[in-house]
């Protein structure tokens, strides 16, 4: 990206970065988010049939505050979130608890909400109502997890703020990413293609931070890769490839400590992760019995046999898990890697003011100007065809495929059915939208609350020469490149910045807009395509906007607040939920909790590579999703006593429920633990911690143990 920049600069890094009073008060902080793991639909995949059963690892959130030190009240706030995208309605309640905390300090502007994308998290959180479906609606106890738990992560943060030193640096990957729709990429033109070397960004880009006498207190990480390493098949709730590469950090700086108990953040974003995917060996068609079985999947429309349905990616250790857990680890692996580079390698100093600028934008009809002097305007949101063809990540049903465009007839069964969802649309919607053809006009859907956004958050963070969009959608890679390349020119040409610049993207953030395609890609309508609901000028209008607020970044702004478009209208007032409340628990007649039906193995010792397996008597975990703790333990005896190994934040264990009886409310609770290597020969156990439910609704702690085993 800016790689040779950063040779000029990198030089003097490591002996300036204590050489000078710090210039940056730094404070990191981290928060369990981790909605209910069973009975809830997953976020991301927009799988219907993929409700969680379970636990693999508890999701989290990271906040990052940068003041200036000579001026605190200038301060910017990054929160970094183990989920699928921001969100405006979980934003605004962050907002409104932090500036009820922090009067004056942390306010609307300056508060950034960034999902690192995974998909294996638990959904129902959006406001919007397009993003429900699945989840049968608005899960309440989704969203207030991750905004306590981001809150609870803002606040470690502001209490550890102590002076420090910030530096930048970047590095290569080359096996961690893969662009999932090439041909839509090919669109692009031939002489702006020619200046990259690949069809994605390869760059990780990192900030660290570092205490007043140079220590690593942290990092905050950019690299453009999809979180679907895990595939939708999977049922347990995780963190996925980026809250994988944290875990190995964060456990390899304090490895004593159990993880979201640590005080080194680690940091690992999306970018414009569009039309990237973690499958890096490609898609393959999944078609037993057929010819085309084990065959690539045909390149234009991403099909098997004329069908989405069979069109699989597969990532590097595809064959070791049919759920995508090895895969996951290897992604994760290669940016926790890729971190360590930049950590222990030359990076150059960041210095300067800390600024930052937000508005709102109503992307429903906007007008603006391209900078050949035409005229431009965006649409209100439509979904095309193509989305419901999927991506090769999760690929679609029926017969829908990607890159559906109007040149094409469409099938006249879902030309009718559509218009029972949402609106037909107008002629107008249509000419607006042209070459997509409309199969959710979401744009006019308004019962019974709004279907998508119209109006989006627009916000940049700048500390030093480094400067972050945070955007409301997913750019794909050459959307991300244009962006970045136009807003770094506009700061050095308006003496915002010098030569030495460094812009990134963030997102999905705050918003979720769906995608944002380049005109030609958007022309070709596959997914990524069809998804960028606001039209064939999306990219444009945002490149427009954004070009103008970089002013407000000047030391010397002399406003901090643009013209805003009005906010959008709060939803979750609104909001409506299908799912039913845990009725009761209970045990069965003999068994209480807590009670041990499938022990595990006390005849013989295990060792490294093998799975330890108990089964108890459970009770539903919705009754509490224990924020903070842990649904299991793995204790080890020592002197005499127990001490906990491992919890259900380890991607060693995992942590299965299901009801055994819906009438007499009777579950059972798995725990496994697949023995790592080096863990130390011993004694342990299992404790399983649960709640029950009484019919009466009130809800009583209890716990259950295994028999001790021993490892060899």
């Amino acid at each position: 990206m800016y790689t040779g920049l950063l040779s000029l600069y990198a030089l003097v890094a490591a002996s300036a970065v204590v050489a000078q009073d710090p210039p940056y008060l730094i404070g990191l902080g981290i928060g369990d988010v981790t909605g209910p793991v069973v009975e809830t639909n997953m976020m991301g995949y927009a799988n219907l049939p993929q409700t969680d059963t379970g636990l693999h690892m508890r999701q989290r959130s990271r906040a990052f505050i940068i003041a200036d030190a000579s001026n605190s009240s200038n301060r910017v706030v990054f929160i970094n979130s183990d989920i699928c995208m921001g969100d405006t309605g979980v934003r605004r309640s962050i907002v409104q608890q932090l500036s009820a905390m922090y009067p004056g300090i942390y306010h609307n502007d300056n508060i950034a909400l960034e999902g690192t994308h995974q998909h294996s998290g638990v959904g129902g959180y959006l406001e919007d109502l397009l993003p429900q479906l699945t989840a049968l609606g608005y899960v309440n106890e989704s969203a207030q997890a991750i905004i306590d738990g981001s809150v609870r992560a803002v606040q470690i943060a502001h209490e550890n703020l102590e002076p420090g030193y910030i530096s930048l640096g970047n590095t290569t990957l080359l096996n961690t990413n893969r662009n999932r729709s090439p041909t839509a990429y090919l669109a692009n033109p031939a002489e702006e293609r020619a200046k990259y070397q690949y069809d994605q960004d390869k760059d990780m880009t990192l900030l660290r931070f570092d205490d007043s006498n140079g220590n690593a207190r942290g990092f905050l990480s950019f690299f453009a890769v999809h979180g679907t390493s895990i595939y939708e098949n999977n049922t347990l709730i995780s963190s996925d490839n980026k809250g994988y590469a944290a875990y190995l950090y964060e456990s390899m700086v304090e490895p004593d400590s159990l993880p979201g108990n640590v005080s080194f953040i680690a940091g690992f974003s999306n970018a414009n992760v569009g039309d990237t995917s973690p499958n890096t060996l490609g898609a393959y068609c999944e078609s037993p019995g057929e010819s085309w079985d084990g065959q690539p999947c045909e390149a234009e429309h991403s099909t098997c046999g004329n069908k989405t349905e069979d069109c699989h990616g597969r990532g590097p250790a595809f064959t070791e898990s049919p759920y995508g857990f090895a895969s996951n680890a290897l992604i994760g692996q290669y940016q926790f890697e890729g971190a360590q580079t930049i950590m222990n390698g030359a990076r150059a100093n960041v210095s300067g003011p800390v600024r930052w600028v937000h508005t709102y934008l109503d992307m429903a009809n906007h007008t603006f100007t391209l900078p050949n002097g035409t005229q431009a305007k965006t649409c209100p949101a439509a979904m095309g065809y193509s989305f419901a063809g999927g991506t090769t990540d999760g690929p679609g049903a029926f017969d829908f495929i990607q890159g559906d465009n109007s040149s094409q007839s469409q099938n006249p069964f879902w030309q009718i059915v559509k218009g029972a969802v949402t609106p037909y649309p107008s002629q107008a919607q249509i000419d607006c939208q042209y070459p997509k053809p409309i199969l959710l006009n979401t744009g006019y859907a308004h019962f019974p609350y709004e279907w998508s956004p119209s109006t989006v958050d627009i916000q940049m963070l700048r500390v030093g020469q480094f400067v972050v969009l945070m955007m409301p959608g997913e750019l794909t890679t050459m959307s991300g490149r244009r962006i970045r390349e136009s807003v770094r020119s506009q700061l050095i040409s308006q003496g915002v910045l010098g030569d030495d610049a460094y812009v990134v993207v963030a997102g999905p953030a705050n918003t979720y807009s769906h995608y944002i395609a380049t005109p030609e890609e958007y022309d070709v309508q596959r997914y990524e395509g069809a998804s960028t609901i606001y039209g064939r000028s999306t990219l444009d209008a945002y490149i427009d906007k954004y070009g103008s607020l970089v002013g407000y970044l000047a030391e010397n702004a002399t406003g901090t607040t643009p013209p805003s478009d009005p906010a959008p209208p709060e939803q979750t007032s609104k909001a409506i939920s299908l799912r039913t409340g845990v009725i009761v628990d209970n045990a069965p007649i003999g068994k209480k909790f807590g009670d041990v039906t499938t022990d595990v193995n006390t005849t013989s010792s295990y060792s490294a590579g093998q799975i330890v397996s108990a089964t108890f008597v459970g009770a539903n975990p919705r009754n509490n999703l224990r924020l903070e703790g842990t649904f299991l333990t793995v204790d080890q005896q020592t002197n005499g006593g127990w001490n906990t190994y491992r919890t259900d934040s380890h991607p060693s264990t995992t942590y299965e429920w299901v009801q055994t009886n819906v009438v007499l409310g009777y579950s059972a609770v798995t725990v496994n633990w697949t023995i790592e290597s080096g863990t130390p020969s011993g004694t342990y156990r299992f404790t399983y911690y649960g709640d029950s439910k009484s019919i009466t609704g009130k809800i009583s702690a209890f716990t259950g143990t295994s028999s001790s085993f021993t490892i060899n």
